[in-house]
């Protein structure tokens, strides 16, 4: 397995979450431009990082 690549993929969905947290407060805020797609675009971005993560430990738990 390669563990570089799962830690940058941790990194990049923590990296994720942040973004989307801050995009939850702006929106709770009143910004209105800020309801513009990147919502669900984080979040299917989210999704699909999650999943490849999900995939590489089940890979890494079935050869233990």
């Amino acid at each position: 397995m390669n563990y570089v690549y799962l830690k940058r993929l941790y990194a990049k969905r923590a990296e994720l979450e942040a973004k989307l947290e801050l995009h939850d407060a702006r929106y709770c805020f009143g910004e209105e431009e800020v309801d513009d797609g990147t919502d669900s675009d984080l979040r299917q971005r989210l999704s699909e990082i999650s999943d490849e993560i999900d995939a590489l430990e089940a890979g890494r738990a079935a050869r233990a």
